[in-house]
């Protein structure tokens, strides 16, 4: 029925979309999800190109950057897959996924991602460690590193989010700085503060 892959996908996502009155958040997640499943890169994948133009505009699409587990993500190749999808991606963050190995647990600050992703991303998703308790330091520090970035999309001038107020709530970071160390050194305290009242908890 559908002369490619692509075509087929999209069309079924579509119809999906629409039958559920088109939501104001409906994500798609393509064969090629990152750079290392694209044939011969992201802006010159077929499959990648006909779903920025077939895929209707309100649908989001996953995106985990230049591989399936990426230890970095930069501006340049977000303005590529927006580029190509034609949207701008919604970041599927594997950093801490231990899914696939389940001897590994993840404790390290969110790190190795480029400072000014917010303007370019639709959305970020944080896929955590498999074990509930190993994820306090992950998102602990994720919010450090989104309250940096909401700092500097609020700068007068900056073409971004307007998040001015929200920002003004945060005390945690000086603007535009964010340290991973820093953001550890505080997750580490709230994490042993919370450890510390969940043990006077009668039963613990």
């Amino acid at each position: 029925v559908f002369p490619s892959l692509a075509q087929a996908q999209a069309s079924v996502a579509n119809e999906v979309y629409q039958a559920l009155g088109q939501p104001s958040v409906f994500l798609f997640c393509p064969t090629e999800y990152c750079s290392s499943l694209c044939s011969p890169s992201p802006s010159r994948s077929c499959y990648l190109l006909t779903l920025g133009q077939e895929l209707l505009p309100g649908i989001g699409v996953i995106w985990t950057g230049p591989k399936v587990v990426s230890q970095e993500l930069s501006t340049t190749m977000l303005e590529e897959v927006e580029g190509v999808l034609q949207r701008r991606p919604v970041i599927w963050d594997n950093l801490y996924a231990n899914d696939y190995d389940c001897r590994r647990v993840f404790l390290g600050p969110y790190t190795g991602r480029a400072h000014g992703l917010m303007p370019r991303l639709r959305g970020l998703l944080l896929n955590p460690n498999c074990e509930l308790q190993a994820n306090f330091i992950p998102i602990h520090t994720l919010s450090s590193w989104f309250q940096s970035e909401l700092r500097s999309c609020a700068q007068p001038g900056h073409t971004g989010m307007e998040t001015a107020a929200a920002v003004e709530d945060s005390q945690d970071l000086q603007e535009g700085s964010y340290s991973p160390q820093e953001a550890l050194e505080l997750a580490l305290l709230d994490w042993v503060a919370e450890i510390n009242e969940q043990a006077l908890e009668p039963g613990r």
